[in-house]
C-alpha cells in the first residue's frame, strides 16, 4: 500500500512538469497578433463608447505632439 502511495506521487509530480497540452485558442478576433501574442491596434480612428473607458480619443498629429512638447520645454 505505501509503495503505491509512493508511485501515485511519483506520478503527479512528474505531470506537473510535463508540457501542456492544451490549444489556447485566440479572443482577438479581427486583429493582427504581434510577435509578443498580445493584439495589435490597426485602427486609429477615434470611437465614442457608452462607457467611457472603452472610448477612445482622437491623437494629436506628430507634429501637434512637437509643438505641444517645444511649448512645455520653454
Amino acid at each position: 500500500m505505501y509503495k503505491l502511495a509512493v508511485i501515485a506521487a511519483l506520478v503527479a509530480s512528474a505531470s506537473a512538469f510535463a508540457p501542456s497540452t492544451q490549444i489556447t485558442r485566440s479572443t482577438a478576433i479581427g486583429q493582427h497578433i504581434g510577435s509578443g501574442g498580445m493584439a495589435d491596434t490597426r485602427n486609429p480612428e477615434t470611437h465614442e463608447d457608452e462607457d467611457p473607458r472603452k472610448s477612445i480619443s482622437a491623437a494629436p498629429s506628430f507634429e501637434e505632439y512637437l509643438k505641444e512638447r517645444a511649448a512645455e520645454g520653454n
